[in-house]
Parts: structure tokens; C-alpha cells; sequence
């Protein structure tokens, strides 16, 4: 992997000098009104390219900035989420407890709200024949 890059990187190398040493007619540019300069058309190439891969990297660090606080956000929220769902499931567990006490205290009730598990409850079948 090591010699791939190499190459790569020695190729493109050898291609900015061959471009640079074709390329070498001065040319006028104009920022402003009455503000111009004159470069070689290899060098204000390489220059506008340079400020394009500057910028290319200020956006992608700008987004990995962005990402790394909404994934922050999002940690907090689901903490938040988290003892939410607590304070609610101990709320069940009160509400539970006090229905059932309520049932005990009728004269003909004595069932828990409580789930049950299947085996619990004993089915009976009448068969008429």
C-alpha cells in the first residue's frame, strides 16, 4: 500500500512540474476595478486550486464540528429519555400497587391487575356428548 501511494504521489508530482513548465505565458487577472496582477498561468492555477482545497477542508472540518455537537444533543436527550422512561415505570409500579389495594379492599373482587402468566390460569372444559 505503501508503494501505491508513492506512486501516486510521485505521479501527480511529476505532472504539476511538467504542467508548470508548459505553462509558463504570464496572465493578467483583475480582482478589483483599477486592482490586477500578472502571474504565470501554471502558478495562478496552482494558486486557485490551493484556495479551493483550503476550503474544501474548512467545510469538512466545519461539518465534523456540526456532527459532533447534534451527536452530543442527542446523548442528552437520551439521557433524558432515559429517566423519563424510569420515573414513569415507577409510576406504573405505585398505581399498581394501589389498585390493587383498592380491588382487596372490595367484597367480591380479591384479583390482582397485576399481569398473570398463562399457566396460571386453569382452564376448564365441559365436553357435551
Amino acid at each position: 500500500m505503501k508503494q501505491l501511494n508513492f506512486l501516486l504521489i510521485f505521479s501527480f508530482g511529476l505532472a504539476m512540474v511538467m504542467f508548470t513548465l508548459e505553462n509558463t505565458a504570464p496572465t493578467t487577472v483583475h480582482f478589483l476595478p483599477g486592482l490586477s496582477g500578472t502571474l504565470p498561468l501554471a502558478a495562478l492555477l496552482l494558486l486557485v486550486g490551493g484556495i479551493g482545497a483550503t476550503a474544501a477542508w474548512v467545510f469538512a472540518v466545519w461539518t465534523g464540528v456540526v456532527r459532533k455537537v447534534e451527536t452530543v444533543q442527542s446523548q442528552g436527550e437520551f439521557a433524558a429519555q432515559q429517566v423519563r422512561i424510569q420515573e414513569l415505570e415507577n409510576d406504573l409500579q405505585r398505581y399498581r400497587a394501589t389498585v390493587d389495594a383498592q380491588l382487596g379492599l372490595l367484597p367480591a373482587a380479591g384479583q390482582s391487575s397485576a399481569p398473570t402468566s398463562p399457566d396460571a390460569d386453569e382452564a376448564v372444559t365441559v365436553s357435551v356428548g
